[in-house]
């Protein structure tokens, strides 16, 4: 710390009140100290600091003591320009007079430096307090400075407690709750709740703010309604709907707002905040009558005056609600529209409109004379985001590099992404990221999501490989679930293996999020036991998002009873369901050929007392279910009765379900519109040429396949691989270059036999050719998954699982003969196609022959 200091008057405005003047410098100390300390509370923070100099050029002997340095500490906290530098000198004069060890001197540095960010320079002032001086102060001011590390904060919190014998008080209440808050850490809250009602620091009006906040964040509703004040504040209040709207409980919200208006009586209105806490529940269509309902109220009140907040929300909120003329005419009422104003107009017809939205843009830059910031440029890049409008993508890159833009953060991460949507991410975003000079967590965070989101799996790994490579750069919770997720789509366990214990070197596993991402990789790649083994060792079970994972991975690994169990399980640990954990339960019904249990599950959905919206996914899965169990009448009524067009998926679902059950009729109209619909797909041409074929329309069949060939779409092969050793191994339909193709198909004769003699018969109904029996019978024999199965089953040894993926729909004369050489070898055999998991042992299917 350097011996002198030389204190200027930092410049500041002129203040808007008549400002004290200085005492003369023969007055005492106490006088300046008391002015001081005055500007500062009063916020007048460089009036403050200007004080300083003339007191230290005092020659009557007046010399700042522990009073005078606090305030002026203070106030270098509150600068907005040249805080630290100030501190600094604050700091360098308190070392001069020998008080950075005073407690009430030092407490101060603390506090200013965990404001000015500087967190190192604040725990060597914590340091320098000797441990009989510091006082819970002292930790408070620490604490509050390691707010933005919560992990570290709460390990502080411990130390805390121990120094100071338990004792608490506000300040560290409200310090330490958020922590709990930002790391999701309910358990951890609870207990720091106990301390507070202990200590009898449970009801000031702050203390409560904070806990009904920290439940809200942690998801826990039932405990936030129980920590709401009896004798709520408007405050209270507002935090109170935060909570319902943060968790989607637009109903509660909006109950809440109404309670309040009747308990308020007049002496706690509502103000801005509460509008802007509730706006944000009015997430979708549904909610647009309640909506209406709200603006009406914020017109009544005139909170729609006082500035431009609440109209850009309900701007913002009308464009979730897909009404743009709406949104338009609120916009039209601003009275000043700020650049913010036109990003939320901008923002709103982006999700809807993309010429609209790059009207508004050149209105505003042009007309309006309005300089865009990183949102305008965001917002303008998210409606151009689709292959089909890269054109306006490279206008709006042009855009930027003419205005010298390209070095705005949050500029550089909306163009990569824009470039990633359009599916450019091999080439154009790729060459943009590699050009960047500074390249930011954000912007490797999205491009290594960008490839899992491309189907490119292998590159977002090796990207995320060179991302740990890079100095200073560690990865976050964000980074390693986008590698699990490519883990996934590649089915490489291995690879996921190595991720786990990645992220258990990192200390994430405790993150719900990379917890889940993690029993999601593991039930992908068909471990289905092992995701539960980590599901059951989780600490904290109490993320609804883990729940749902482990759900999901029982229902595409077919295995719907145990997904039933684990959801009577989740409810009776007080767990509520969400339109995911619902998603999750009608696939595993679905997959399962649970039908009554998947209807009850989607009328229990339907009818939730939080009313979750049924979507179009949820939709799908109970088409799908009807479909599959015949029930065609009830699955047309159904898709009548949705308030939105079936899309290729369901039509897809329902044309398969004709190819099962021989509906030519129904499918030939499912056949039409599915065309129509997606005619550059040729999955759907083969699937409506194999309904005709299986009911021997063979013209019908005959011209598909001729529309096929006439829109020049490439049929996907179907091909099979399998992992032996570190090596993959791929096989396709008929002759295989591999050298050991001779042992594959003498395996194959052999284990033929031996399946026939306990009962199979190839089943020549999947082969769709018109060809004689025999010849039908040879084309089954070298199926793709067979070969892989055989070369399994031929390089591994018992009692290894041979696991077998494929890249179209397994046929049913394949699953008959994997379920039976499940059995003849003892061998559990696990086959992963385009739709789901098949786990055969002792010749029986985890799908129970329903797929």
């Amino acid at each position: 710390m350097p011996a002198t200091v030389h204190l200027a008057p930092l410049p500041h405005r002129a203040q808007p009140h008549a400002s004290k003047p200085p005492p003369p410098p023969a007055q005492p100390l106490p006088q300046w100290n008391a002015l001081l300390a005055d500007h500062s509370r009063a916020g007048r923070h460089a009036d403050a600091l200007a004080l300083l100099p003339p007191l230290l050029a005092a020659s009557e002997g007046i010399a700042p003591d522990r009073f005078t340095l606090p305030p002026a500490a203070r106030s270098c906290g509150f600068l907005r320009v040249g805080a630290a530098a100030a501190g600094r000198q604050v700091h360098a004069l308190a070392a001069k007079l020998g008080l950075p060890g005073d407690p009430f001197v030092g407490n101060s540095l603390v506090s200013m430096y965990g404001r000015c960010g500087r967190v190192e320079d604040a725990e060597k002032v914590f340091g320098g307090i000797p441990d009989a001086a510091r006082n819970i102060v002292s930790w408070n001011a620490l604490m509050a400075a390691l707010s933005g590390d919560p992990r570290r904060g709460l390990e502080l919190f411990r130390d805390c407690l121990v120094a100071v014998g338990g004792m608490v008080d506000e300040a560290t209440l409200v310090t330490v709750l958020p922590m709990c808050a930002a790391l999701g850490w309910s358990e951890t809250g609870r207990a720091v709740h106990g301390l507070a009602a202990k200590s009898g620091w449970d009801a000031p009006a702050r203390v409560g703010n904070a806990l009904v906040d920290m439940y809200a964040k942690c998801g826990e509703l039932a405990d936030a309604e129980r920590a709401f004040p009896e004798a709520p504040s408007v405050v209270s209040w507002n935090v109170m709907l935060g909570a319902y709207t943060r968790n989607r409980e637009a109903g509660a919200a909006f109950g809440l707002l109404r309670d309040m208006q009747i308990k308020e009586h007049g002496s706690v209105p509502a103000d801005e905040i509460t509008v802007l806490s509730v706006l944000p529940a009015c997430s979708g269509p549904t909610e647009l009558s309640r909506l209406r309902e709200l603006h009406a109220f914020t017109v009544r009140r005139g909170l729609d005056a006082a500035s431009d907040k609440v109209p850009n929300a309900l701007v913002a909120a009308y464009g979730r609600c897909g009404r743009l003329l709406h949104a338009d005419r609120v916009f039209t009422d601003i009275r000043r529209k700020t650049v913010s104003s036109w990003n939320t107009l901008i923002s709103a017809h982006a999700q809807q409109n993309t010429a609209a939205a790059i009207e508004l843009f050149i209105q505003m830059t042009n007309a309006c004379g309005l300089k865009p910031d990183g949102f305008s440029i965001g917002s303008l890049l998210m409606a151009c985001a689709d292959p089909k409008h890269l054109l306006h993508v490279k206008a709006t890159h042009g855009f930027i590099l003419r205005n010298g833009l390209e070095r705005d953060t949050v500029i550089r991460a909306s163009l990569l992404s824009a470039y990633i949507r359009c599916s450019r991410t091999e080439y154009l975003a790729r060459v943009l990221f590699d050009a960047m000079e500074e390249k930011g967590e954000v912007l490797w965070i999205a491009m290594i999501s960008g490839y899992s989101q491309n189907g490119l799996p292998g590159e977002s790994l090796q990207l995320f490989r060179e991302m740990q490579s890079v100095e200073g750069h560690c990865s976050s919770v964000i980074s390693a679930t986008s590698a699990l997720m490519a883990c996934s789509e590649l089915s490489s366990v291995r690879l996921g293996k190595e991720m786990h214990c990645f992220a258990l070197k990192a200390d994430l596993c405790d993150d719900p999020f990379l917890s889940s991402s993690l029993i999601d990789m593991y039930s992908k790649c068909g471990f289905v036991e092992d995701a539960r083994t980590f599901f059951d060792r989780l600490k904290a079970r109490d993320a609804k998002v883990s729940w749902t994972a482990m759900i999901t991975g029982y229902a595409v690994n077919g295995l719907g009873r145990e997904a039933v169990e684990l959801y009577g399980k989740m409810r009776r640990e007080g767990m509520e369901p969400d339109e995911f954990t619902y998603l999750g339960l009608l696939m595993a019904c679905g997959h399962a050929g649970m039908l009554e249990e998947g209807l009850r599950f989607f009328d229990e959905m339907r009818n939730h007392h939080h009313k979750i919206e049924v979507k179009l996914e949820h939709y799908s899965c109970v088409i799908g279910m009807l479909s599959r169990a015949g029930r065609f009448a009830d699955a047309v009524a159904l898709m009548a009765e949705m308030p939105q067009e079936p899309d290729a998926k369901i039509l897809s679902s329902v044309l398969s379900a004709c190819h099962i059950h021989g509906e030519a009729e129904l499918g030939s109209d499912v056949a039409e519109r599915l065309l129509e619909l997606e005619p550059d797909k040729a999955e759907h041409y083969v699937l409506a040429s194999n309904m005709y074929a299986g009911s021997r329309r063979w013209d019908d069949m005959r011209k598909v396949r001729k529309m096929l060939r006439d829109a020049g779409i490439a049929k996907e092969p179907g091909c099979s691989w399998i992992d032996v050793a570190g090596k993959v191994y791929s096989f396709v339909a008929g002759e295989n270059p591999h050298p050991e193709m001779e042992q594959v198909r003498g395996m194959w004769r052999s284990l033929e036999e031996r399946i026939r003699e306990i009962g199979y018969v190839p089943d020549t109904t999947v082969v769709l050719h018109e060809l004689e029996e025999e010849e039908k019978v040879e084309a089954l024999r070298w199926h793709s998954e067979k070969q892989a199965v055989t070369f399994g089953l031929l390089r591994t040894a018992t009692p290894a699982t041979v696991r077998v993926f494929k890249n179209i729909r397994m046929c049913k004369d394949c699953h008959n003969a994997a379920r039976l050489i499940s059995k003849v070898t003892g061998r559990d055999i696990v086959v992963r196609d385009k739709k789901r998991f098949h786990h055969f042992r002792g010749g029986i299917c985890s799908c129970g022959d329903y797929w």
